[in-house]
């Protein structure tokens, strides 16, 4: 499906780069904007995971995420008009799967969480600040996967929509949850203390 055995090729010297399709837009078009954001949020995941390997379950979700961001990505750079270059010659999409085992994960980690009393203030742990700042950066490539689909001439997959927004909601449970079974015990959320400062 992919083969990368040359990493240059001087065809984004211009400053356009090639969608899926083949079609060259600028580098800074929306779309690509996109799936660079959903990029960056893989990056910010490969550094948390820096601080995962001591929870052998957790690292392994965020490894499936990071392989699901791939599919993320190429959902993104290949409109769904599309044929695409995946299993068969399909189109490689996001699927509703992915967002159920995510919505999965979330249930299953928040399940031992004590409800909040408070908003949480990224922090705690190295793990769990990593995977604040990985949230953030998917809370910005949703906003910006949102701007596409409202775009004329343009579609983004609900489904693409629907995964950006699950996996939000993971980062934040899965800081949390890093936070309680942290390696040195547990230390549990920073908490936002309403006007603590004045």
């Amino acid at each position: 499906m992919v083969v990368l055995n040359r990493i240059y090729t001087r065809t984004g010297d211009d400053g356009t780069t090639a969608l899926g399709t083949g079609e060259r837009r600028k580098k800074y078009d929306l779309r690509i904007a996109c799936y660079g954001t959903v990029d960056e949020t893989n990056a910010a995941i490969g550094v948390a995971r820096l601080h995962t390997s001591h929870d052998p379950e957790i690292d392994a979700i965020l490894g499936r995420i990071q392989n699901d961001l791939f599919d993320l990505g190429a959902d993104l750079c290949s409109p769904a008009s599309d044929k695409g270059k995946g299993r068969d010659g399909a189109r490689l999409t996001v699927t509703e799967a992915q967002v159920t085992r995510l919505e999965a994960e979330i249930d299953r980690l928040n399940a031992d969480l004590m409800p909040l009393r408070s908003f949480v203030l990224p922090g705690g742990t190295p793990a769990a600040a990593h995977l604040h700042v990985a949230r953030t950066v998917c809370r910005r490539a949703e906003r910006m996967m949102a701007e596409l689909a409202d775009q004329p001439a343009e579609e983004v997959s609900a489904v693409a929509l629907k995964y950006a927004n699950r996996l939000s909601d993971f980062l934040f449970v899965a800081s949390r949850y890093v936070n309680q079974r942290g390696p040195v015990g547990g230390q549990g959320d920073v908490l936002w203390v309403p006007g603590q400062n004045r």
